[in-house]
């Protein structure tokens, strides 16, 4: 069997389909504590501890449960756990009404669940307005 199918054009190939899938997430699991700096690109899935800052070239899932200590910079995050300390998003932030953030939160769109606590100052960069939101999911 080959890459090419009937209907392509002659000399063009297609992707393999594991081509197209998606790098695997970084996981830090529940009741994994990790000290120290995190740097890294693709998905990042907390569900334990992190002590130290990050810079995540990629998107940071923080799930319910999971917490971080420290600076985090972010392409698009999602937050569902507890932030202790500034979150720095160059794009897209959801939290989620389980979220607990206590220092400022940055980001060029924000979106609160109603139920979220942040302790600190929220700015949306692209001078747009911050948007609340009736959390209908509980994944």
């Amino acid at each position: 069997m080959n890459d090419e199918s009937a209907d392509s054009k002659p000399g063009l190939r297609r992707r393999r389909f594991l081509d197209r899938t998606p790098a695997p997430a970084t996981v830090v699991g529940a009741g994994t504590q990790i000290l120290g700096n995190l740097r890294g690109s693709g998905t990042f899935l907390i569900a334990g501890e992190v002590r130290g800052d990050g810079h995540l070239d990629g998107h940071l899932q923080l799930l319910d449960g999971g917490t971080w200590h420290g600076e985090v910079h972010a392409r698009e995050a999602r937050v569902a756990g507890t932030v202790d300390g500034s979150l720095r998003v160059q794009e897209k932030l959801e939290i989620l009404r389980t979220a607990r953030i206590s220092g400022s939160v940055s980001a060029r769109t924000i979106a609160i669940a109603n139920g979220a606590v942040i302790e600190g100052d929220i700015e949306v960069t692209s001078g747009g307005q911050l948007v609340r939101f009736e959390e209908r999911r509980f994944d």
